[in-house]
């Protein structure tokens, strides 16, 4: 008998650290700067990539320290997950938490690294370094990371 893969085996407060950190596809696209609308509470992605994303492998650059880098950036847990609504509906943590599958491009299903870049599902060559904008964001909103 076959046996069935981690992410289908366990739930989300059963996997160690390892498998917790490899539910992450590498989109990159937690890593977009985000914008709430302060009346209605209405959250809406942009194209502007944290400046800590290097926007061709859509990692991290400083994972490790990223907490105390970048003032708002949230460490995703099991016990946060509920709570947090920003993660796009492609997310792995989410889809698992919401009781659906990963997708077949998915790299722990593909069984490939940069399956997510193949199938177009990263920020790769779609974001701006947030460096490299002024001002004026609301003119990067875009709706992408919120639909795939």
């Amino acid at each position: 008998m076959e046996q069935k893969p981690f992410w289908e085996s366990l739930s989300l407060a059963e996997m160690n650290e390892q498998q917790w950190e490899a539910l992450c596809d590498g989109c990159g696209k937690c890593c977009l700067v985000k914008l709430r609308d302060e009346e209605t509470d209405a959250l809406a992605f942009t194209d502007i990539a944290c400046r800590q994303l290097d926007c061709d492998s859509c990692r991290c650059t400083d994972y490790a320290s990223r907490l105390s880098l970048v003032s708002d950036c949230v460490k995703l847990s099991r016990d946060n997950l509920a709570e947090i609504d920003f993660m796009p509906p492609s997310c792995a943590y989410r889809l698992l938490h919401e009781g659906r599958p990963l997708p077949d491009w998915h790299p722990l299903v593909s069984g490939q690294a940069d399956s997510v870049h193949q199938a177009g599902r990263s920020v790769r060559g779609r974001v701006i370094p947030e460096h490299q904008v002024a001002d004026d964001w609301e003119a990067h909103i875009v709706a992408w990371p919120g639909q795939e």
